[in-house]
């Protein structure tokens, strides 16, 4: 899945309207509800062929250390950019942010966070960045996050760091969470969300071992970079959803994290946490029970993080089933009437379409048993939540029939490793 970052290229499409404001694309999602949809109409199935090249920007990425077998240069480029005011920003593998001119390729400016400066000049894959405009429209900033933990503002006119957020525009975003994990990962690799003026993160912690920072979900004053609330994804004692964990197996617990994208209604003042599975990630015979809030979609008030509903996808994950994608927040006619939905996608292919104000399914969702484990200690929950409508996005299994037959020799070996594995119907411990 991983591929170089050798001679990378952002090579854009462009068609040039007069309306500019109805060519941007403001956020990593096209809007805060991460539905990915533009009102533009230029481009259709019957001129898309003719589309042509207008320009190519090479992100210089290898040049800045490493090469194809060093592990450490290698990532993917998966930023998607975004264009405000003629301007399009994005990040690229070493956690640079750059600005061009969105019609001519132009590089306007570029910052370099020196990330990993302190060790191996590591390339990880980054998301992108997030932008915000104060409510007079004079001041825009870019919001964005490093593999190395830190928390980032710049102007988004000339790349500089705003000097009055946190430190010199960054917040340690370890600080008080990965202190007694000096050498953990904490990472963030996605755009932060927006509401109003504050600044939403998660991050990406460790999938093992069990004990590590917290991916506890945060809001920052975006001016000044100070902390405004903070929401538990492992609730503590007094907190609803602690009595899923059993005894201690709370305690210094890492995973249970938001390293994917969040959705924001900003009509309800609602934001949405996919949030990750419990480490350690394929094992939980030291953390049994539901484990909340692993594996839910999590629905809170955005000014103040209080939670308002949850809705668990996978109960006491042991296969890596985290949410991996941005929600979508979008309107079902359901019963005769338009409903505010949020639909999440999974790794098994499901998808989740809930109302958004309750988080209860609009579709029929089935608890089905499913295979014990056999691994001392562990315990399996016995059931899994199955949605009914809409269908699975892929196939869910896997048998000897389907493997290839482009030769006799390749079926045949394949075959030989298909039978030395334990392969049988989904959530098989």
């Amino acid at each position: 899945m991983m591929s170089s970052v050798a001679v990378r290229q952002i090579l854009l499409l462009l068609v040039l309207v007069p309306n500019v404001s109805a060519q941007e694309w403001r956020f990593y999602g096209g809007d805060p509800g991460g539905t990915r949809s533009s009102p533009l109409k230029q481009i259709n199935r019957q001129n898309v062929k003719n589309l042509k090249r207008a320009w190519t920007y090479h992100m210089g990425e290898v040049d800045r250390g490493g090469n194809e077998t060093d592990r450490h240069h290698i990532a993917p480029f998966e930023s998607t950019p975004i264009v405000i005011d003629g301007m399009l920003y994005f990040s690229t593998p070493s956690n640079r942010v750059i600005a061009l001119d969105a019609e001519t390729g132009r590089e306007i400016w570029q910052f370099d966070p020196q990330a990993g400066r302190t060790g191996p000049r590591q390339f990880f894959q980054h998301r992108g960045v997030t932008y915000w405009q104060s409510k007079t429209g004079g001041e825009g900033r870019i919001l964005y996050g490093t593999f190395d933990g830190r928390l980032i503002a710049l102007d988004a006119r000339s790349g500089k760091p705003c000097p009055e957020f946190g430190k010199n525009g960054t917040v340690d975003l370890r600080a008080g969470v990965a202190d007694a994990y000096p050498g953990a990962e904490y990472s963030v690799t996605s755009p932060p969300a927006v509401y109003h003026d504050l600044v939403i993160t998660g991050a990406a912690v460790p999938e093992y071992p069990s004990k590590g920072p917290s991916g506890d979900v945060r809001a920052f004053d975006v001016r000044s970079g100070k902390l405004v609330w903070t929401f538990h994804t492992i609730p503590r004692q007094g907190e609803m959803g602690h009595e899923s964990w059993e005894e201690d197996a709370w305690k210094e617990r890492t995973g249970v994290n938001v390293w994917s994208m969040m959705s924001v209604d900003t009509k309800r003042g609602l934001i949405f946490l996919p949030i990750g599975s419990a480490s350690y990630d394929f094992y939980g015979a030291d953390r049994k029970g539901l484990d909340l809030f692993s594996n839910c979609l999590v629905a809170l008030d955005a000014a103040t993080g209080k939670l308002i509903w949850y809705y668990q996808m996978v109960h006491h994950d042991i296969w890596d089933y985290d949410m991996p994608a941005q929600p979508a927040l979008i309107t079902v006619r359901r019963n005769g009437r338009d409903v505010p939905a949020v639909a999440q996608l999974t790794k098994m292919g499901f998808v989740f379409v809930l109302d958004r104000l309750t988080g209860k399914p609009l579709f029929p969702v089935e608890e089905r048993p499913v295979p014990k484990s056999d691994v001392p200690g562990e315990a399996a929950w016995p059931t899994q939540p199955f949605p009914v409508k809409p269908p699975p996005l892929v196939r869910q299994s896997f048998c000897e029939g389907d493997i290839s037959t482009v030769t006799p020799e390749s079926n045949r070996y394949c075959a030989q490793l298909f039978h030395s594995l334990e392969s049988d119907e989904m959530y098989t411990p």
